[in-house]
């Protein structure tokens, strides 16, 4: 029988002749039979998403007068005190596992002076936070990026290059200050050379030893943080490659790791995950410590909009994502929609 004939039938309502190859009476191995029911499949899944495992990141304001929508991160919002204590609150409602905050000044200066400010935004979010839900563990921010007039990370030195030791001791007393505020774990950001050591050095003098460190260990220098800019008003000038990671590397992530470890780091993170799947199971292999991954705020707006160009399914797309970082070895995940997936999970 020819195509034609064969397509000419189709479109007539007859049955086409299908190929009669002998199939073997037994295939011993039928790896389908564990996906043909949900129960099944649910029953031996190899890896699942849990709440508690989720972190929630929430930017405050200063001076802000209502919540306002991020324009690049649609349904991420800049926060008042208000609506900052309400995300807390349907955050802790969810079983979510921490809430991660960053926080815009009224005012910047070349040295990010209100990082350490007892009075300052980012201080004042982390108590609106633990006063809202004292028993939801609190994940400061400790970076410079969002407080200097220039946006780096760290001070500069007199040839505009980041001067890597002028800015730990602005580390060192901005955690102290956050510490003090009242949170239970810090997430130092910045990819200054040494700064776990003397960010805990500084914690353990100031008589916060039980303060956790979440150390942004393998942070690459990407294109996907860049509706976060917008997140925090960032005024950068230039781009970050001389201290981030550069993303062609990945035994470089893994020194960083190792450094972060030896210096008392008690959680080490990869941040961006889905564009770093293999840096994250290497770190796995090698880390005694909890591993986190950030899930940032371009991989959210990528979803996001593809889902409202109604290109994907986006709650099939969301889980689907997360449940690729945690396979590939995430101990936890910094994402920005672990309130709305955690009522997800629960049903």
């Amino acid at each position: 029988m020819t195509i034609s004939s064969t397509l000419s039938g189709i479109a007539q309502g007859s049955a086409p002749s299908l190929p009669t190859h002998r199939v073997p009476d037994s295939i011993g191995q039928r790896p389908r039979r564990l996906r043909s029911t949900a129960a099944i499949r649910s029953m031996v899944a190899e890896t699942r998403l849990d709440p508690a495992e989720f972190i929630l990141p929430l930017f405050a304001v200063e001076g802000l007068d209502a919540p306002r929508e991020i324009s690049s991160m649609p349904g991420v919002h800049q926060h008042t005190k208000a609506s900052l204590q309400k995300a807390v609150h349907e955050a802790a409602d969810a079983e979510v596992g921490a809430v991660m905050l960053f926080a815009t000044p009224a005012h910047r200066d070349p040295y990010g002076s209100e990082a350490w400010n007892p009075h300052g935004i980012l201080a004042e979010a982390v108590r609106w936070s633990v006063e809202a839900e004292p028993d939801l563990p609190v994940v400061a921010d400790v970076c410079l990026d969002e407080f200097t007039d220039h946006g780096h990370c760290g001070v500069l030195a007199p040839d505009g290059t980041i001067d890597n030791d002028a800015t730990l001791p602005l580390y060192a007393e901005m955690s102290c200050v956050l510490a003090d505020a009242g949170a239970a774990m810090l997430g130092p950001s910045g990819m200054m050379d040494g700064q776990i050591g003397v960010i805990r050095d500084a914690l353990d003098q100031a008589g916060h030893t039980d303060t956790v460190l979440m150390a942004y260990s393998a942070k690459y220098a990407s294109g996907f943080f860049g509706p976060f800019r917008e997140a925090v008003d960032c005024q950068l000038v230039g781009d970050r490659r001389t201290y981030q990671q550069d993303p062609a590397n990945v035994i470089e992530g893994l020194r960083e790791v190792e450094l972060d470890l030896e210096q008392g780091a008690d959680i080490v993170m990869v941040k961006p995950a889905m564009a770093y799947l293999d840096v994250l199971a290497a770190a796995r292999q090698i880390s005694n410590v909890p591993v986190a991954a950030y899930m940032v705020s371009g991989e959210y707006a990528m979803i996001e909009f593809a889902a409202k160009a109604g290109a994907i399914d986006r709650k099939r797309c969301i889980l689907e994502a997360l449940t690729g970082v945690k396979r590939a070895g995430a101990s936890m995940i910094v994402n920005y929609w672990s309130t709305e997936v955690a009522h997800w999970l629960r049903g």
